[in-house]
C-alpha cells in the first residue's frame, strides 16, 4: 500500500497526460488487484489499447486513496482527520485554520506585512492564501504578478513545487528561476509570461543591475521567505534598496505590496528592550512594513498545532587526558617551526601569541597566513617561487592538522585520524616534493602511536557516550522517534554517521546526512538532487535520524520530528529558534550537548533574547499606526541619507595586461589578454602556449551541464607542483580548459604588484567574450 501511494505521488508529477490509463492497463494485464485503488467514471471502464494513441482523449476525474505525508500536513496543517484526508481529492483547496486566516488578514487588506509565526505553523500556506486573494482582486483587464523569494536552492525547489500544485489548478501560470537555470532562461520574458515567479533573490538583483528588468513595478506583490535576512548587503536588502529609492525618490510608478515571512525577527546585539525595538523597527523599515502580524486571538489553536519542544542543556566533561591531541600538537609545532625558518621575511607571521591548536580561531589565522604567503614577493623570482611553494605546503598541512583536532574533539579520534590519512594519501598521489616527503615521514613516524591511542577504548569521547545514552533512552521510550542531529561542520557529519553505523548498540538507527551545496577545499557539497533524495527518505520514514549542518535549520520543510539534538551547535537567537523549531511533534525534546560552558551560556543568552524579542513586538503592536509609520519613515530617510552620502565609485576595468601565476609555485600560467569569458561565468585561455603549462588527469566525477562536458582536471605542469587549476572539457565542439581564479596570483606587469582574488567578479580586468572564430584560427 505504501509503495502504491509513493508511486501515485510520483506519477501525479508526471508530464504524461494519459498515465492513469496506461498504468491501469499495465496493472490489469498482470492480473493483480491494485486497480482497486482507483475510482473511475463509468465511461472509462471499457477501453482499448488504441485509446492510448488518441490525442483527443478527455481528462477524467480520478481520485486516489492516499495518506498525506507529514511534510504536506505541515504546509497547511489541514484540520481534517487522517481518514478524511485519505479520501480528499488531491486538487481540492485546503481549508485554512483560524490562526492562519488571522496571520493573513493585514496582508489581505493590502498592508506591507511581516508575518512572524513559529516554525511548522504553515507560513507557506498563509502566503498561498495571501497570493490567491491578491491575484483574484484585480478587475478584468488588469493582472497581478507575484514574485516569491527563497534564499536557498532546496527551499526554492520546495516552494516552486508547492506554488505550482496549488495555483496551476486555478489556471495561473507558475515558474521558477534559480542560479542553476538562469543562464538558459530569458528572465524578463519568463517574468512577463507568468503570474507567479519563484526566484532566488540574486537572479532578480542581477537583472535589475543590468537593466533586463527595468524596475520592481513589474510586480504587484513580493514575498520574502526568511525575511529576517533583509539587512546589510544581503540580496534581499539590495532589492529593497531599489524599492525604497523608487518610493523616496518621488517616482509615480506603482510599487508592489511587500510580505515577509519569518520564525524569528531577531534582535541583533540588543542589550535591552529599547535596543531590541530599534532593531525590529529597522527591519520593518528595510521591508517598508507597517504591520507585524502575530497570532493573538487564536493562540490556543496555534499551541495545539505547534508544540514547543522541551529544552534540555547537558554539559559533558571533556576527556581528562588526550594523548592524541598532544601528538598532533607536537607535529603542528614542528611544522610551524619549519615554516618560520624558511624565510626571515615571513617568519614574523608565526610570532603572534595565543594561537590555540584545534580551534576555529586558529583556522582563521592560518587562512590569513596562507593568503599572505601567496602574494609574497622577492627580487629573486626563483627564490620567491621556492619560498611561496614551501609556505603553501606548510600552511596546508597545518590547516589539515587543525581540522583533525576539531574532528577528534567532537567525534572519535579514529575519525580524525582517518581524515588525516586520506589527506596524506592524496599528498603521495600528487607531486610529492622534498618538503611533502619530510612532512609525510614525520607523520608516519607518529602513525603507529596515533593508531594505538585512537583504538584505545579508554579514550572514547565522553560526548559520544552522552549522545549514545540520549539516543538509546529516547528510542527505548518511543521506537518511532525521529531525530535531527545538528552539527557544525561537514567533516563532523561524516564522522558521526560512521560512528552510528559502526556502533552495534545503535544499529536500530538509519542515519541520513544533509549538508550544503558549497565547496570546501577539495570536497564538493551535496548536490540538489542528493539533498532532495535525503529529505524524501526522511519524510517517508526511510531514515529515522538526520545528521545536518546549518542548511536544515532555515526554511526547508522537514517532516515532524520529536527529538532535536544540538551537538556543540549554537548560533544567534534566530538560529536557535529555527533549529529548535524542527522538533514539531507533540512531546518533543531539544537537547544541547556541549563540553564548553560558553556554548551553554550563549544558548541561555539566546533564550533571554527570544523573550526580549517577543516583549518588544508586543510593545510595537500597541503603537498606533501613525506613530509606527512615522518611526519607519524616519529610519528610511536616515538610511537613504547614509547611502547617498557614501561615494559610489564604479569599478573601472583595468585594461592593462596582467600575468596569472600559479598560486602554489608562482610559475607563469597565462596573460589576461588570452582569457575569454564563456556564457558570462566560465573562463578559458586561448593559444597554444597555455597548453604547455598544465597537465590533465581524468576527472573523478565527469558530467555534462548546459553546453559543457566536464572530462578532466588540470594541474600545474611545473616540476613537483601539481596545483589544481580547474577543469578540461568540451564546450559545444571545442576542447577547452576552464580555469578558476582562486588557483592563481595576479601580477601587474608594470608595477610587479601581486594580488589574490577568490571570485572572478572581484577581478577588475578587461573581459573579452569567447568567439568561435578565434578557436578556428
Amino acid at each position: 500500500m505504501a509503495g502504491a501511494e509513493k508511486m501515485a505521488e510520483c506519477l501525479l508529477r508526471s508530464d504524461k497526460e494519459n498515465w492513469p490509463k496506461i498504468l491501469k492497463l499495465a496493472l490489469e494485464k498482470d492480473g493483480n488487484i491494485f486497480n482497486e485503488l482507483w475510482i473511475i467514471e463509468e465511461g472509462m471502464k471499457d477501453f482499448e489499447i488504441k485509446d492510448l494513441e488518441d490525442d483527443k482523449i478527455e481528462h477524467s476525474d480520478i481520485q486516489i486513496f492516499y495518506q498525506e505525508d507529514p511534510g504536506d500536513q505541515n504546509l497547511s496543517q489541514n484540520p481534517c482527520s487522517p481518514s478524511e484526508v485519505s479520501h480528499t481529492n488531491l486538487y481540492s483547496p485546503l481549508k485554512p485554520r483560524s490562526y492562519q486566516l488571522e496571520l493573513a488578514l493585514p496582508a489581505k487588506e493590502g498592508k506591507n506585512t511581516i508575518i512572524y509565526a513559529p516554525t511548522g505553523c504553515g507560513k507557506t500556506f498563509v502566503s498561498l492564501l495571501i497570493c490567491e486573494h491578491h491575484l483574484q482582486k484585480f478587475s478584468q483587464g488588469r493582472k497581478g504578478k507575484v514574485v516569491f523569494f527563497a534564499n536557498q536552492v532546496p527551499v526554492y525547489e520546495q516552494q516552486k513545487t508547492v506554488f505550482s500544485r496549488y495555483f496551476e489548478r486555478l489556471g495561473y501560470r507558475v515558474t521558477g528561476i534559480s542560479g542553476a537555470t538562469a543562464e538558459n532562461v530569458p528572465v524578463a520574458q519568463t517574468i512577463e509570461s507568468n503570474d507567479i515567479i519563484i526566484l532566488t533573490p540574486q537572479i532578480l538583483l542581477n537583472n535589475l543591475k543590468n537593466g533586463t528588468v527595468p524596475s520592481l513595478s513589474i510586480f504587484t506583490l513580493m514575498i520574502f521567505d526568511e525575511c529576517h535576512n533583509t539587512s546589510k548587503h544581503h540580496p534581499y536588502n539590495m532589492i529593497m534598496f531599489n524599492y525604497l529609492e523608487q518610493k523616496l525618490g518621488g517616482s509615480s510608478d506603482p510599487l508592489p505590496q511587500v510580505i515577509g515571512l519569518t520564525a524569528s525577527v531577531g534582535v541583533g546585539d540588543a542589550k535591552n528592550t529599547e535596543e531590541a525595538i530599534a532593531y525590529i523597527c529597522k527591519l520593518c523599515a528595510s521591508l517598508d512594513a507597517s504591520v507585524i502580524a502575530t497570532v493573538k486571538e487564536n493562540l490556543e489553536e496555534l499551541e495545539q498545532v505547534v508544540y514547543k519542544p522541551q529544552k534540555i542543556s547537558r554539559k559533558v566533561k571533556p576527556r581528562t587526558t588526550n594523548r592524541f591531541k598532544l601528538i598532533i600538537s607536537q607535529l603542528m609545532k614542528e611544522t610551524e617551526h619549519m615554516a618560520k625558518i624558511i624565510s626571515e621575511e615571513l617568519g614574523y607571521l608565526f610570532e603572534i601569541q595565543d594561537r590555540v591548536f584545534g580551534t576555529q580561531k586558529y583556522e582563521q589565522w592560518i587562512v590569513e597566513v596562507h593568503k599572505a604567503c601567496r602574494v609574497f614577493q622577492l627580487p629573486d623570482k626563483e627564490e620567491e617561487s621556492r619560498i611561496c611553494k614551501a609556505m603553501y605546503l606548510y600552511t596546508s598541512h597545518l590547516r589539515k592538522y587543525n581540522d583533525t583536532l576539531i574532528i577528534s574533539e567532537d567525534a572519535q579520534m579514529k575519525a580524525g585520524l582517518d581524515y588525516l590519512k586520506d589527506f596524506f594519501n592524496n599528498v603521495r598521489a600528487a607531486a610529492f616534493d622534498e618538503i611533502e616527503q619530510d612532512l609525510t615521514r614525520r607523520f608516519e613516524e607518529k602513525l603507529p602511536e596515533l593508531e594505538n591511542v585512537s583504538m584505545d577504548p579508554s579514550n572514547e569521547n565522553p560526548k559520544l557516550k552522552d549522545l549514545h545514552l540520549i539516543l538509546q533512552e529516547e528510542y527505548h521510550v518511543n521506537p518511532k522517534t525521529r531525530t535531527i542531529l545538528f552539527v557544525k561542520t561537514r567533516a563532523l557529519v561524516d564522522a558521526l554517521k560512521k560512528w552510528i553505523e559502526e556502533n552495534s548498540a545503535l544499529n536500530f538507527l538509519k542515519p541520513g546526512i544533509l549538508t550544503g551545496r558549497g565547496r570546501t577545499s577539495n570536497k564538493t557539497g551535496m548536490t540538489l538532487p542528493a539533498q532532495k533524495c535525503v529529505l524524501d527518505s526522511f519524510r517517508a520514514n526511510g531514515d529515522n535520524i538526520l545528521i545536518a549542518t546549518s542548511v536544515a535549520d532555515e526554511g526547508i520543510d522537514i517532516a515532524q520530528c520529536n527529538l532535536v539534538i544540538l551537538y556543540e551547535y549554537v548560533g544567534n537567537v534566530i538560529k536557535m529558534i529555527q533549529s529548535r523549531g524542527r522538533g514539531r511533534a507533540k512531546g518533543s525534546k531539544c537537547y544541547l550537548l556541549s563540553s564548553n560552558a560558553d556554548v551553554i551560556e550563549k544558548e541561555n543568552t539566546n533564550l533571554y533574547k527570544e523573550k526580549m524579542m517577543n516583549d518588544s513586538i508586543s510593545i510595537l503592536q500597541t503603537w498606533d499606526e501613525a506613530t509606527f509609520q512615522k518611526r519607519i519613515h524616519h529610519i528610511q530617510g536616515q538610511e537613504k541619507f547614509i547611502r547617498d552620502s557614501q561615494p559610489k565609485p564604479k569599478p573601472v576595468p583595468d585594461k592593462g595586461n596582467k600575468r596569472l601565476l600559479c598560486g602554489k609555485c608562482k610559475v607563469l600560467a597565462c596573460y589576461t589578454d588570452d582569457i575569454r569569458v564563456i556564457e558570462e561565468s566560465h573562463h578559458t585561455v586561448i593559444g597554444d602556449a597555455f597548453k604547455e603549462c598544465f597537465v590533465s588527469k581524468p576527472h573523478p566525477k565527469p558530467r555534462s551541464y548546459g553546453n559543457f562536458e566536464k572530462k578532466e582536471k588540470i594541474f600545474c605542469a611545473s616540476q613537483n607542483c601539481g596545483h589544481d587549476w580547474g577543469i578540461h572539457g568540451k564546450y559545444k565542439t571545442f576542447e577547452i580548459p576552464v580555469i578558476k581564479i582562486e588557483s592563481f596570483v595576479v601580477e601587474d606587469i608594470v608595477t610587479g604588484l601581486q594580488k589574490q582574488y577568490t571570485k572572478w567578479k572581484d577581478f577588475p580586468y578587461k573581459k573579452i567574450e569567447f568567439h568561435a572564430t578565434e578557436m578556428s584560427k
